[in-house]
Protein backbone atom coordinates (compact mmCIF):
# COMPACT_ATOMS: atom_id res chain seq x y z
CA UNK A 1 0.00 0.00 0.00
CA UNK A 2 1.48 2.99 -0.80
CA UNK A 3 0.82 6.37 0.93
CA UNK A 4 1.31 9.81 -0.15
CA UNK A 5 4.32 11.82 1.73
CA UNK A 6 2.72 15.11 0.61
CA UNK A 7 -0.10 14.92 2.44
CA UNK A 8 1.89 14.07 5.26
CA UNK A 9 5.25 16.44 5.10
CA UNK A 10 4.68 20.38 5.52
CA UNK A 11 5.76 21.97 2.73
CA UNK A 12 8.01 24.99 2.44
CA UNK A 13 8.36 26.82 -0.85
CA UNK A 14 11.26 28.33 -1.74
CA UNK A 15 11.88 29.82 -4.89
CA UNK A 16 15.04 29.62 -7.05
CA UNK A 17 17.61 32.26 -8.39
CA UNK A 18 19.12 32.24 -11.61
CA UNK A 19 22.68 32.39 -12.98
CA UNK A 20 24.15 31.85 -16.29
CA UNK A 21 26.55 29.18 -16.25
CA UNK A 22 28.41 27.59 -19.77
CA UNK A 23 26.18 30.04 -21.72
CA UNK A 24 22.94 28.85 -20.78
CA UNK A 25 20.73 29.48 -17.27
CA UNK A 26 20.46 27.86 -14.49
CA UNK A 27 18.44 27.79 -11.17
CA UNK A 28 19.54 27.13 -8.26
CA UNK A 29 19.18 27.46 -4.22
CA UNK A 30 21.61 26.88 -1.28
CA UNK A 31 22.50 23.72 -0.15
CA UNK A 32 22.70 24.91 3.57
CA UNK A 33 18.96 26.35 3.12
CA UNK A 34 17.60 22.76 1.87
CA UNK A 35 19.28 20.90 4.57
CA UNK A 36 18.33 23.03 7.28
CA UNK A 37 14.54 22.81 6.36
CA UNK A 38 14.89 19.12 5.79
CA UNK A 39 16.50 18.05 9.38
CA UNK A 40 13.99 20.03 10.90
CA UNK A 41 11.00 18.17 9.51
CA UNK A 42 9.47 19.71 6.35
CA UNK A 43 9.80 19.01 2.53
CA UNK A 44 11.65 21.75 0.58
CA UNK A 45 9.49 22.38 -2.75
CA UNK A 46 11.75 24.55 -5.41
CA UNK A 47 9.53 27.09 -7.48
CA UNK A 48 11.67 27.85 -10.23
CA UNK A 49 12.61 31.12 -11.55
CA UNK A 50 10.41 30.92 -15.09
CA UNK A 51 8.29 33.42 -16.87
CA UNK A 52 4.61 32.50 -16.41
CA UNK A 53 5.12 30.56 -12.67
CA UNK A 54 3.25 33.60 -10.87
CA UNK A 55 0.37 32.59 -12.35
CA UNK A 56 1.01 29.33 -11.36
CA UNK A 57 1.42 29.40 -7.69
CA UNK A 58 -2.02 28.00 -6.79
CA UNK A 59 -0.60 25.07 -8.04
CA UNK A 60 1.79 24.57 -5.59
CA UNK A 61 -0.97 24.66 -2.86
CA UNK A 62 -0.76 23.15 -0.14
CA UNK A 63 1.80 25.91 1.03
CA UNK A 64 2.68 25.69 4.69
CA UNK A 65 5.50 28.10 4.61
CA UNK A 66 7.51 30.02 2.21
CA UNK A 67 11.52 30.93 3.14
CA UNK A 68 12.84 33.35 0.60
CA UNK A 69 16.35 34.25 0.01
CA UNK A 70 18.78 35.23 -2.30
CA UNK A 71 19.28 37.33 -5.00
CA UNK A 72 19.75 40.59 -6.61
CA UNK A 73 18.66 43.71 -6.10
CA UNK A 74 14.81 44.46 -6.11
CA UNK A 75 13.66 46.56 -8.63
CA UNK A 76 13.54 50.10 -7.40
CA UNK A 77 10.15 50.91 -8.47
CA UNK A 78 8.03 48.67 -5.73
CA UNK A 79 9.79 50.75 -2.58
CA UNK A 80 10.05 54.28 -4.21
CA UNK A 81 7.24 55.94 -3.95
CA UNK A 82 8.04 59.61 -4.66
CA UNK A 83 7.85 61.13 -7.87
CA UNK A 84 11.55 61.88 -8.04
CA UNK A 85 12.75 58.35 -7.98
CA UNK A 86 16.27 57.63 -6.94
CA UNK A 87 17.96 59.73 -4.29
CA UNK A 88 21.29 58.90 -6.22
CA UNK A 89 22.53 60.69 -9.39
CA UNK A 90 23.28 58.60 -12.35
CA UNK A 91 26.85 58.91 -11.88
CA UNK A 92 26.60 56.84 -8.78
CA UNK A 93 24.09 54.46 -10.00
CA UNK A 94 26.53 53.31 -12.62
CA UNK A 95 29.34 53.41 -9.60
CA UNK A 96 27.11 50.43 -7.44
CA UNK A 97 26.77 48.87 -10.53
CA UNK A 98 30.10 48.37 -11.53
CA UNK A 99 30.80 47.66 -8.03
CA UNK A 100 28.57 45.34 -7.37
CA UNK A 101 27.87 43.79 -10.92
CA UNK A 102 26.71 40.07 -9.89
CA UNK A 103 23.36 42.41 -7.28
CA UNK A 104 22.08 44.89 -9.48
CA UNK A 105 21.03 43.45 -12.90
CA UNK A 106 17.68 43.22 -11.83
CA UNK A 107 14.88 40.07 -11.94
CA UNK A 108 11.79 41.46 -12.52
CA UNK A 109 10.34 37.65 -13.03
CA UNK A 110 11.81 36.88 -9.42
CA UNK A 111 10.60 40.19 -7.80
CA UNK A 112 6.74 39.15 -9.15
CA UNK A 113 6.91 35.52 -7.74
CA UNK A 114 8.18 36.10 -4.92
CA UNK A 115 5.87 39.72 -3.99
CA UNK A 116 3.11 37.65 -4.58
CA UNK A 117 4.13 34.77 -1.89
CA UNK A 118 4.95 37.24 0.75
CA UNK A 119 1.69 38.89 -0.10
CA UNK A 120 0.02 34.97 0.01
CA UNK A 121 1.82 34.32 3.37
CA UNK A 122 0.32 38.09 4.74
CA UNK A 123 -3.05 37.47 3.82
CA UNK A 124 -2.99 33.81 5.29
CA UNK A 125 -0.74 34.19 8.12
CA UNK A 126 1.10 31.89 6.04
CA UNK A 127 5.01 31.39 8.15
CA UNK A 128 7.20 33.41 5.78
CA UNK A 129 11.30 33.29 6.59
CA UNK A 130 12.95 35.91 4.58
CA UNK A 131 16.90 35.73 4.77
CA UNK A 132 19.00 38.82 3.04
CA UNK A 133 17.01 39.58 0.03
CA UNK A 134 14.16 37.73 1.25
CA UNK A 135 13.82 40.22 4.38
CA UNK A 136 14.64 43.21 2.33
CA UNK A 137 11.43 41.84 0.07
CA UNK A 138 9.00 41.04 3.23
CA UNK A 139 9.79 44.69 3.96
CA UNK A 140 8.63 46.00 1.07
CA UNK A 141 5.77 44.16 0.28
CA UNK A 142 4.52 45.90 3.48
CA UNK A 143 5.57 49.35 2.72
CA UNK A 144 8.69 49.66 3.85
CA UNK A 145 11.73 51.53 1.55
CA UNK A 146 14.86 50.15 0.90
CA UNK A 147 18.72 51.77 0.58
CA UNK A 148 19.51 51.58 -2.75
CA UNK A 149 22.91 51.79 -1.66
CA UNK A 150 24.02 51.67 1.71
CA UNK A 151 28.00 53.02 1.26
CA UNK A 152 25.90 56.00 -0.80
CA UNK A 153 23.42 56.93 1.23
CA UNK A 154 23.68 55.95 4.99
CA UNK A 155 27.30 54.94 5.75
CA UNK A 156 28.29 58.49 4.31
CA UNK A 157 26.69 60.31 7.10
CA UNK A 158 27.98 58.35 10.00
CA UNK A 159 30.94 58.76 12.21
CA UNK A 160 34.19 57.07 11.03
CA UNK A 161 33.60 54.71 13.94
CA UNK A 162 30.31 53.94 13.10
CA UNK A 163 30.77 53.13 9.55
CA UNK A 164 30.12 49.64 9.07
CA UNK A 165 31.64 47.06 5.99
CA UNK A 166 28.30 45.19 4.44
CA UNK A 167 30.41 43.51 2.13
CA UNK A 168 33.55 42.30 1.68
CA UNK A 169 34.45 40.48 -1.87
CA UNK A 170 38.42 40.09 -1.10
CA UNK A 171 36.67 37.81 2.26
CA UNK A 172 33.00 36.98 1.09
CA UNK A 173 32.52 34.46 3.59
CA UNK A 174 34.79 34.80 6.68
CA UNK A 175 33.88 38.70 6.87
CA UNK A 176 31.79 39.46 9.73
CA UNK A 177 30.65 42.98 11.49
CA UNK A 178 29.27 43.57 14.79
CA UNK A 179 25.14 43.70 15.75
CA UNK A 180 23.39 44.48 18.69
CA UNK A 181 20.37 42.54 19.75
CA UNK A 182 17.25 44.15 20.89
CA UNK A 183 16.61 42.39 24.49
CA UNK A 184 13.60 40.33 24.59
CA UNK A 185 12.85 39.99 20.41
CA UNK A 186 13.13 36.33 19.53
CA UNK A 187 16.58 36.72 17.84
CA UNK A 188 18.20 37.69 21.30
CA UNK A 189 16.43 34.71 23.01
CA UNK A 190 18.17 32.43 20.63
CA UNK A 191 21.48 33.98 20.97
CA UNK A 192 21.81 35.00 24.78
CA UNK A 193 23.97 33.00 26.93
CA UNK A 194 23.05 31.64 30.14
CA UNK A 195 23.93 34.49 33.41
CA UNK A 196 23.75 37.12 30.62
CA UNK A 197 20.25 37.87 31.42
CA UNK A 198 19.45 41.92 30.78
CA UNK A 199 23.08 42.53 30.01
CA UNK A 200 23.51 43.98 26.27
CA UNK A 201 24.00 41.48 23.79
CA UNK A 202 26.32 41.62 20.37
CA UNK A 203 26.91 39.19 18.19
CA UNK A 204 29.51 38.52 14.52
CA UNK A 205 27.28 38.09 11.96
CA UNK A 206 28.13 37.48 8.23
CA UNK A 207 26.94 39.87 5.62
CA UNK A 208 26.73 39.78 1.68
CA UNK A 209 24.76 42.83 0.70
CA UNK A 210 24.90 46.76 -0.36
CA UNK A 211 21.59 47.39 -0.06
CA UNK A 212 18.67 47.33 3.02
CA UNK A 213 15.99 48.56 5.35
CA UNK A 214 15.26 52.06 5.25
CA UNK A 215 12.28 52.40 6.36
CA UNK A 216 10.76 49.82 8.20
CA UNK A 217 7.03 48.54 7.77
CA UNK A 218 5.07 49.56 10.63
CA UNK A 219 3.32 46.59 11.68
CA UNK A 220 7.34 45.08 12.24
CA UNK A 221 9.65 45.38 15.22
CA UNK A 222 13.46 45.40 14.77
CA UNK A 223 15.51 42.87 16.59
CA UNK A 224 19.07 44.17 15.50
CA UNK A 225 20.82 46.98 14.74
CA UNK A 226 24.31 47.24 12.96
CA UNK A 227 26.94 50.20 14.27
CA UNK A 228 25.54 52.47 11.85
CA UNK A 229 22.17 52.00 12.29
CA UNK A 230 20.97 49.68 9.49
CA UNK A 231 18.32 47.06 10.52
CA UNK A 232 19.76 43.53 10.22
CA UNK A 233 16.78 41.61 11.60
CA UNK A 234 12.87 42.51 12.46
CA UNK A 235 9.83 40.34 13.08
CA UNK A 236 5.90 40.60 13.56
CA UNK A 237 5.11 40.24 16.76
CA UNK A 238 1.41 39.81 16.39
CA UNK A 239 2.51 37.06 13.93
CA UNK A 240 4.65 35.24 16.15
CA UNK A 241 4.05 32.05 17.99
CA UNK A 242 5.85 29.06 16.19
CA UNK A 243 3.81 26.54 18.26
CA UNK A 244 0.53 28.64 17.05
CA UNK A 245 2.14 28.49 13.52
CA UNK A 246 2.69 31.97 13.35
CA UNK A 247 6.25 33.48 12.38
CA UNK A 248 6.62 36.00 10.19
CA UNK A 249 10.33 37.38 10.42
CA UNK A 250 12.98 38.77 8.32
CA UNK A 251 16.88 38.44 8.82
CA UNK A 252 19.50 40.97 7.06
CA UNK A 253 21.95 38.00 7.45
CA UNK A 254 22.80 34.52 6.57
CA UNK A 255 22.97 32.62 10.29
CA UNK A 256 22.74 29.34 8.01
CA UNK A 257 26.09 30.02 6.76
CA UNK A 258 27.90 31.44 9.44
CA UNK A 259 30.42 28.40 10.44
CA UNK A 260 33.95 28.38 11.26
CA UNK A 261 36.19 27.91 8.60
CA UNK A 262 36.45 24.33 6.88
CA UNK A 263 33.86 23.18 9.29
CA UNK A 264 30.52 22.57 9.39
CA UNK A 265 30.17 23.90 13.18
CA UNK A 266 28.42 27.23 14.15
CA UNK A 267 29.84 30.37 14.93
CA UNK A 268 27.24 30.54 17.58
CA UNK A 269 24.36 27.62 19.07
CA UNK A 270 21.72 29.44 18.22
CA UNK A 271 22.61 30.44 14.24
CA UNK A 272 20.08 27.35 13.04
CA UNK A 273 17.44 28.11 15.42
CA UNK A 274 15.42 30.56 12.92
CA UNK A 275 14.97 27.67 10.73
CA UNK A 276 14.24 25.24 13.61
CA UNK A 277 11.64 27.71 14.88
CA UNK A 278 10.62 28.58 11.39
CA UNK A 279 9.90 24.84 10.52
CA UNK A 280 8.01 24.49 14.34
CA UNK A 281 5.44 27.13 13.17
CA UNK A 282 5.76 25.50 9.75
CA UNK A 283 4.37 22.11 11.18
CA UNK A 284 1.99 23.71 13.42
CA UNK A 285 0.73 25.43 11.11
CA UNK A 286 0.25 22.73 8.69
CA UNK A 287 -1.92 20.27 12.01
CA UNK A 288 -3.73 23.80 12.07
CA UNK A 289 -5.06 23.65 8.14
CA UNK A 290 -5.59 19.92 8.36
CA UNK A 291 -8.05 20.23 11.25
CA UNK A 292 -9.77 22.83 9.52
CA UNK A 293 -10.37 21.15 6.28
CA UNK A 294 -10.78 17.42 7.73
CA UNK A 295 -13.87 16.08 6.82
CA UNK A 296 -15.84 14.15 9.67
CA UNK A 297 -16.04 11.08 10.06
CA UNK A 298 -19.60 9.57 9.33
CA UNK A 299 -22.33 9.74 11.56
CA UNK A 300 -23.73 6.41 12.11
CA UNK A 301 -27.58 6.43 11.93
CA UNK A 302 -30.12 3.74 12.09
CA UNK A 303 -32.81 1.99 9.94
CA UNK A 304 -35.24 4.80 10.27
CA UNK A 305 -32.75 7.76 9.83
CA UNK A 306 -30.80 6.38 7.66
CA UNK A 307 -33.64 6.05 5.30
CA UNK A 308 -34.53 9.69 5.95
CA UNK A 309 -31.32 10.47 4.98
CA UNK A 310 -31.78 8.69 1.62
CA UNK A 311 -35.08 10.74 1.07
CA UNK A 312 -33.14 14.20 1.51
CA UNK A 313 -30.20 13.11 -0.95
CA UNK A 314 -32.98 12.35 -3.49
CA UNK A 315 -34.56 15.49 -3.01
CA UNK A 316 -31.09 17.30 -3.27
CA UNK A 317 -30.05 15.64 -6.44
CA UNK A 318 -32.99 16.66 -8.08
CA UNK A 319 -32.40 20.12 -6.84
CA UNK A 320 -28.72 19.70 -8.00
CA UNK A 321 -29.79 19.06 -11.02
CA UNK A 322 -31.93 22.16 -11.76
CA UNK A 323 -29.11 24.35 -10.80
CA UNK A 324 -27.23 22.17 -13.23
CA UNK A 325 -29.96 22.08 -16.10
CA UNK A 326 -32.52 24.81 -15.66
CA UNK A 327 -35.05 21.27 -15.73
CA UNK A 328 -36.46 18.97 -13.26
CA UNK A 329 -36.78 15.52 -13.42
CA UNK A 330 -40.23 14.22 -15.41
CA UNK A 331 -40.88 11.57 -13.55
CA UNK A 332 -39.77 12.91 -10.55
CA UNK A 333 -42.59 13.75 -7.78
CA UNK A 334 -43.17 16.96 -6.11
CA UNK A 335 -43.53 15.24 -2.85
CA UNK A 336 -39.56 14.22 -3.29
CA UNK A 337 -38.41 17.78 -3.63
CA UNK A 338 -40.81 19.12 -0.83
CA UNK A 339 -38.97 17.28 1.54
CA UNK A 340 -35.73 18.95 0.78
CA UNK A 341 -37.48 22.28 0.48
CA UNK A 342 -38.51 21.97 3.83
CA UNK A 343 -35.38 20.86 5.11
CA UNK A 344 -33.87 23.72 3.82
CA UNK A 345 -36.24 26.48 4.72
CA UNK A 346 -36.45 24.73 8.26
CA UNK A 347 -32.87 25.40 9.27
CA UNK A 348 -32.05 27.68 11.66
CA UNK A 349 -28.57 26.39 12.79
CA UNK A 350 -26.47 28.33 9.96
CA UNK A 351 -25.63 31.85 9.74
CA UNK A 352 -28.09 34.37 8.75
CA UNK A 353 -26.98 34.94 5.45
CA UNK A 354 -26.63 30.91 4.85
CA UNK A 355 -29.99 30.39 6.18
CA UNK A 356 -31.81 33.12 3.38
CA UNK A 357 -29.20 31.25 1.06
CA UNK A 358 -30.77 27.95 1.78
CA UNK A 359 -34.00 29.30 1.65
CA UNK A 360 -33.53 30.87 -2.04
CA UNK A 361 -32.30 27.13 -2.81
CA UNK A 362 -35.90 26.12 -1.37
CA UNK A 363 -37.58 28.16 -3.60
CA UNK A 364 -35.64 27.39 -6.39
CA UNK A 365 -36.52 23.80 -6.36
CA UNK A 366 -40.30 24.64 -5.90
CA UNK A 367 -40.35 27.04 -9.18
CA UNK A 368 -37.44 25.85 -11.68
CA UNK A 369 -38.96 28.58 -14.11
CA UNK A 370 -37.56 31.30 -11.67
CA UNK A 371 -34.39 29.80 -11.41
CA UNK A 372 -33.88 29.62 -15.37
CA UNK A 373 -34.92 33.71 -15.05
CA UNK A 374 -32.39 34.27 -12.56
CA UNK A 375 -29.77 32.27 -14.34
CA UNK A 376 -30.52 34.91 -17.54
CA UNK A 377 -29.42 37.96 -15.13
CA UNK A 378 -26.89 36.18 -14.10
CA UNK A 379 -25.36 35.92 -17.57
CA UNK A 380 -26.17 39.33 -17.43
CA UNK A 381 -24.09 40.45 -14.76
CA UNK A 382 -21.15 37.77 -15.58
CA UNK A 383 -20.82 39.66 -18.63
CA UNK A 384 -20.33 43.20 -17.32
CA UNK A 385 -17.81 41.67 -14.93
CA UNK A 386 -15.95 40.30 -17.77
CA UNK A 387 -15.98 43.65 -19.63
CA UNK A 388 -14.75 45.56 -16.30
CA UNK A 389 -12.45 43.09 -15.33
CA UNK A 390 -10.67 43.08 -19.10
CA UNK A 391 -9.75 47.21 -18.50
CA UNK A 392 -7.96 45.66 -15.14
CA UNK A 393 -4.13 45.08 -14.89
CA UNK A 394 -2.65 41.60 -14.42
CA UNK A 395 -1.97 42.95 -11.02
CA UNK A 396 -4.69 44.03 -9.60
CA UNK A 397 -6.81 40.61 -11.44
CA UNK A 398 -4.38 38.45 -9.68
CA UNK A 399 -4.77 40.11 -5.86
CA UNK A 400 -8.59 40.09 -6.61
CA UNK A 401 -7.93 36.14 -7.30
CA UNK A 402 -6.04 35.58 -4.50
CA UNK A 403 -8.77 37.67 -2.21
CA UNK A 404 -11.79 35.76 -3.59
CA UNK A 405 -9.57 32.25 -3.43
CA UNK A 406 -8.85 33.03 0.43
CA UNK A 407 -12.44 33.70 1.17
CA UNK A 408 -13.43 30.60 -0.65
CA UNK A 409 -11.24 28.48 1.32
CA UNK A 410 -12.81 29.99 4.02
CA UNK A 411 -16.55 29.98 3.95
CA UNK A 412 -16.17 26.07 2.76
CA UNK A 413 -14.15 25.78 6.16
CA UNK A 414 -17.21 27.43 7.84
CA UNK A 415 -19.66 25.45 6.05
CA UNK A 416 -18.55 22.42 6.81
CA UNK A 417 -18.15 22.53 10.26
CA UNK A 418 -21.70 23.90 9.89
CA UNK A 419 -22.83 21.14 8.30
CA UNK A 420 -21.07 18.63 10.47
CA UNK A 421 -23.45 20.10 13.59
CA UNK A 422 -26.79 19.56 11.57
CA UNK A 423 -26.08 16.38 10.36
CA UNK A 424 -25.21 15.47 14.42
CA UNK A 425 -28.54 17.18 15.38
CA UNK A 426 -30.53 15.66 12.38
CA UNK A 427 -29.47 12.34 14.36
CA UNK A 428 -29.90 12.82 18.03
Amino acid sequence: MSSDLSGILPRVLIVSRRTLRKNKFVDFVGEYHLDLIVSYGAVPVIVPRVSGVQSLLTSFEPIHGVLLCEGEDIEPCWYQQDDHGSALSQEELEEIRRLHSSDTSIDKEKDSIELSLAKLCLERNIPYLGICRGSQLLNVACGGTLYQDIGKELSKGCAENDRVMHINYDDYDGHRHTVKLVESTPLWNWFREEGKEGEEMEILVNSYHHQGVKRLAQRFVPMAFAADGLIEGFYDPDAYNPEDGKFIMGLQFHPERMRKPNSDEFDYPGCPFAYKEFVKAVIAYQKKHNSLTSVPKAVKLNKEMENKRKILVRSFSLAKNLYATGRGNCSSKDSELEVGAEFLESNTVLSVQQENRLKQMGATVRNAGSYVERLKLNEGREKMAKNVMGNMSVEKLYDLLTFYRTMGQICSQVLERKLHDVINDFSS
